[in-house]
């Protein structure tokens, strides 16, 4: 546990030096660098790591030190050919009059500081089921790969060396409250420039649409550092813009507000820059915080929850699952009693056929129908007659 903890210390630290550009506190030399490797993959930081390792090169083992530079690279490679990959799907959706909305905009990669610390995010889709339908289609056909699925919301799709593209049917929040907020979310999104189907919320939108999916992934222990990087930058690069009076509301329909305030509370403690007016210093209650920052970088294996509205959500989103296993036994046993009932039906036929058939081997019921019930009895002596003397 302790030690776990330790890793995602030091994974912090590097990816937030980097991020500030501050100067890099000296790299642990005893750090098992293939878990931290996997900790920095899993929460999309491993081409920022790479950065950070580049002056203490000779405590890194060579192999993964490989390992961060294909990462580095494949961001540093792809990275310049993101935005026309975005249009291009973007604008064949939009020929084919596909009304989607994209969730997040690809505009961020403009907004980091260090180009190359930037990530390779997928581009995010919402559309309805019969426009999945084709668009799913339509990227298999292109080369590209199921790498994730969303049970019951969507896909996320992958091809090498390219873009990868999540398209949601509906979105993957469970709680009726998150699916309400949400659909009024999204009805609220404008056509974007230069387009007739394809729609994107306001600034505004997408900042709360980041902030309400950042706390429904840090309760389901989801969410990465990656995201709350990108939570951070997204707010300060757009903050001028965006009313927080009126974001507050809208988090406050989904009983989020505080916990979402904490988040990027954090997310300011981590990644900026420490003249930034924005930021207030250490919170006095440092120990609340210190719960959470446990919980996120250890993906909830530490896990000592404290706030009430993250309490609150996880008990609702966990009421939900158990909902969804009740209805999915329920459509099993449905499922095996129609079978059963099947097969019952299909002996009853067996034993009793109809009266074309019965006709066809016992001629006299051509005249007399009503001795079918009679010849069912003969034939069936007849079959166990056989049975019997095998």
């Amino acid at each position: 546990m302790n030690q776990l903890l330790n890793d995602g210390r030091a994974l912090e630290g590097i990816v937030s030096s980097i991020i500030r550009q501050s100067t890099l506190r000296a790299v642990p030399s005893r750090l098992d660098w293939e878990r931290m490797y996997r900790i920095a993959d899993y929460h999309k930081v491993a081409n920022i790591v790479y950065l950070g390792i580049l002056g203490n090169s000779d405590s890194v083992p060579d192999k993964w030190k490989t390992h961060f530079f294909e990462r580095y690279q494949e961001s540093l490679l792809f990275g310049n050919n993101y935005k026309e990959s975005v249009k291009e799907v973007l604008t064949w959706l939009d020929m084919r009059s596909i009304s989607c909305i994209v969730l997040t905009s690809e505009v961020l990669r403009d907004f980091y500081q260090i180009p190359e610390a930037a990530y390779t995010d997928p581009l995010r889709l919402f559309m309805d089921a019969k426009s999945y339908d084709l668009v799913r289609g339509y990227l298999i056909d292109l080369g590209y790969e199921v790498d994730q699925v969303f049970e019951g919301a969507g896909e996320r799709f992958q091809r090498e060396s390219g873009l990868s593209i999540i398209v949601y049917y509906k979105l993957p929040f469970r709680t009726g409250r998150y699916t309400r907020s949400m659909q009024k979310l999204l009805e609220s999104a404008c056509i974007r420039e230069n387009y007739k189907y394809i729609r994107a919320f306001t600034v505004e939108g997408e900042f709360v649409y980041r902030m309400a999916a950042a706390v429904y992934h840090y309760v389901t222990d989801e969410l990465t550092m990656r995201e709350l990087l990108e939570l951070q930058i997204y707010h300060k690069s757009f903050r001028e813009h965006i009313r927080m009076d009126a974001a507050r509301r809208r988090l406050a329909e989904l009983k989020v507000d505080d916990l979402a305030e904490k988040l990027l509370k954090i997310s300011y403690m981590w990644f900026s820059d420490h003249t930034d007016e924005y930021y207030e210093g250490p919170p006095e209650n440092r120990s609340e915080y210190d719960t959470l920052e446990e919980r996120l970088i250890t993906r909830g294996i530490i896990n000592h929850e404290t706030d009430r509205q993250a309490l609150e959500l996880e008990k609702q989103i966990h009421k939900e699952l158990n909902k969804e296993k009740k209805a999915e036994r329920y459509q099993h046993l449905k499922e095996r009693i129609k079978e059963r009932w099947a097969n019952v039906m299909k002996m009853l036929r067996w034993i009793f056929p109809d009266y074309r058939y019965m006709a066809s081997i016992y001629s006299v019921l051509d005249k007399v129908p009503i001795l079918l019930p009679v010849y069912w009895i003969v034939r069936d002596m007849r079959l166990l007659g056989r049975l019997l003397k095998k």
